[in-house]
């Protein structure tokens, strides 16, 4: 067969392998075109990059679904197998440094201080003058009180006067205890009755009168007051204990409603009286719950 010109001719495929490639002339030994044998390798080789670019952008997209749904798959069935109180929220979870919780217990209901003074049978500390009334002077706030004489008895209508001894006798008292303040020339005497009961002690409270007066209690210093003189009174009770002020001048003068300086000491005396009995109670109280 003749592959002059006109004959038929096989074209060449950089693709196909064994097909014939291009040459600048027809006879044997003639130089290859260079230019096309050039021309088609860049051709195979931007084919070939192409390619494996697009492989590769294919595998990345592949791998990244199946870590998406790898990812997915194991929430969804991790979340399907475990309870929903399991999966302690983040800021439930304790630090490293953190002090470990515990689940409360229940703690009984603290004493009442006001019940280890409101009757005899718990009201067991010891008491006298000098625990009621302790130490030389009283402060209170601005105010500072010389102390003076102190009295105790089992026979209450022995420091009262007026009408409470009647009270004081028909209610039960059972020991009466006194002390008397004084700042310049203004004295008070503080009077604390004691009962079995504090419903003994409210009928006091509730039964005195104007004329329901603690007596004064003079001595050791303390001038004769409230001897005849008009003086200022008062009336309480806290627990199973009454407590009683009466308050006047040493000079003998009588107190006007001007006296403020007069009240004044009155009040913080009955103020005295109710810090000491509420302080006994829970000095008592506390006692009992660490025992």
């Amino acid at each position: 067969m003749s592959y002059g010109q006109g004959g038929p001719q096989s074209q060449w495929d950089p693709w196909k392998p064994n097909s014939q490639q291009p040459w600048s002339g027809g006879g044997d030994g003639a130089s290859p075109d260079w230019a096309a044998l050039a021309e088609a390798s860049e051709t195979r080789n931007r084919r070939r990059k192409l390619f494996f670019i697009g492989g590769g952008a294919l595998a990345t997209i592949g791998i990244g679904t199946a870590v998406a749904m790898g990812v997915v798959n194991a929430s969804s069935d991790d979340e399907a197998n475990r309870p929903t109180s399991s999966v302690p929220a983040t800021a439930d979870l304790p630090s490293a440094s953190g002090t470990p919780s515990f689940a409360p217990t229940s703690a009984p209901p603290p004493l009442d201080p006001k019940e280890f003074v409101s009757s005899k049978a718990k009201d067991t500390a010891a008491n006298s003058p000098n625990l009621m009334f302790p130490g030389n002077q009283l402060t209170m706030g601005s105010n500072v009180y010389s102390k003076g004489p102190t009295a105790d008895s089992p026979t209450c209508t022995s420091g009262a006067q007026g009408t409470l001894p009647k009270v004081l006798t028909a209610n039960g008292c059972t020991r009466m205890m006194r002390v008397t303040y004084t700042k310049g020339n203004i004295a008070v005497t503080l009077g604390v009755a004691i009962f079995d009961t504090e419903a003994q002690a409210l009928k006091v409270k509730s039964q005195s009168d104007k004329q329901s007066i603690v007596k004064a209690l003079t001595g050791g210093g303390v001038k004769a007051f409230c001897n005849g003189a008009i003086c200022r009174s008062t009336t309480n009770s806290y627990g199973r204990y009454a407590y009683f002020t009466i308050t006047g001048f040493s000079t003998g003068k009588d107190v006007t409603t001007k006296d403020t300086a007069v009240f004044t000491a009155g009040d913080d005396l009955a103020q005295f009286a109710f810090q000491q009995i509420r302080k006994r109670g829970q000095t008592q109280a506390s006692a009992a719950a660490n025992g």
